[in-house]
């Protein structure tokens, strides 16, 4: 069993991934005075430019070093995976030798690994057996957190102590985490919002109204709680900022990927076309949280709705027919 680190020794950090959330992550842990170290395919050009091409306009901090060799990770205290969701695993395998026993890996992805039905603290557990697997997540888009705009986020550890030292040791004014030891409900906000999230893009892309897109939301969350609820997570997790606040930022903005690829097919574009070049984490964890879903029995009708579009089962117009077709019942 390893042993929690204690606050102090997390004054290294290492950030994988150079795209626009991983570059968000590192100047904000670079603002809290931790020592960073941003892992990168093409560390050669980041250094020299000190910008993410995923994240025109926003200055690196200069404290910040830049590498491509996963060796530089060894002595972190701290690492925070900031890869895509179905990426998350391969990114972790050449660092499972470099860490050392008791180091904290926080995967910063929103979804649950395809096929595996794995969710991202799994993973980890998974491939880097000797680390604390922990999880951040919560209402932030990437350009605010990078430019130092306020954000407040969710962190979540199975035990208390670290999961406090973690908001403690990444915690700035501008930054603002919050600690949780119930690690599964944060991870089922951050995975079920983007599903939903594509529902609220197509609503608003077939230009059915306010009302129309604040019903969706609001049933949207029912089902949230529906499966985090069967799933052990708790009320409070699912109704705070890595639940009900990440769902409301995500459901109503086009700087949001998943809404805004949920816009695209709403306005006639087809599902291998409507990201745009970008990546939205929903369209891999739709099928994925419904399969889960029904094989415990949890009712997901937008869920299964949103998948089966992607999955070209039904048309846009077919699917939200049948949402709407659905027999009357009590709220709940």
């Amino acid at each position: 069993m390893t042993v929690p680190p204690s606050a102090s020794s997390f004054a290294s950090v290492a950030v994988v991934g150079a795209g626009a959330w991983g570059t968000a992550l590192a100047n904000a842990t670079a603002r809290a005075g931790r020592a960073v170290m941003l892992l990168a395919r093409d560390a050669r050009h980041i250094a020299a430019s000190r910008q993410s091409p995923r994240l025109p306009g926003v200055t690196l901090d200069a404290a910040i070093r830049i590498s491509a060799d996963a060796s530089d990770a060894a002595g972190a205290g701290v690492v925070l995976l900031a890869v895509p969701a179905q990426a998350l695993r391969t990114a972790l395998q050449p660092l499972a030798d470099v860490l050392g026993d008791g180091t904290v890996v926080v995967a910063c992805a929103k979804g649950i690994e395809r096929g595996s039905h794995r969710f991202m603290t799994e993973v980890i557990a998974e491939e880097a057996p000797r680390t604390i697997p922990a999880i951040l997540s919560g209402p932030s888009f990437a350009d605010d957190v990078a430019r130092g705009l306020p954000t407040a986020v969710t962190l979540a550890a199975a035990r208390e102590e670290v999961a406090a030292a973690l908001c403690q040791a990444l915690g700035s004014p501008t930054f603002r985490p919050y600690h949780t030891t119930d690690v599964r409900g944060v991870e089922i906000g951050g995975a079920a919002k983007n599903v939903l999230a594509i529902a609220a893009g197509i609503v608003a892309g077939r230009s059915l109204g306010a009302s129309a897109l604040a019903a969706l939301t609001t049933r949207g969350f029912a089902e949230l709680l529906r499966f985090g609820r069967a799933c052990g997570a708790q009320i409070e997790t699912l109704s705070g900022l890595s639940g009900l606040g990440d769902l409301i930022l995500t459901c109503s903005s086009p700087q949001s990927r998943n809404f805004s690829f949920g816009v695209a097919l709403g306005q006639g574009e087809s599902a291998a076309t409507a990201s745009h070049g970008k990546l939205a984490e929903g369209a891999f964890t739709a099928q994925v949280l419904l399969d889960i879903a029904r094989a415990r029995g949890i009712d997901m009708p937008i869920t299964a709705a949103v998948a089966a579009i992607l999955e070209g089962r039904i048309d846009v117009d077919g699917a939200i027919q049948t949402l709407l077709a659905r027999p009357f019942k009590a709220e709940g």
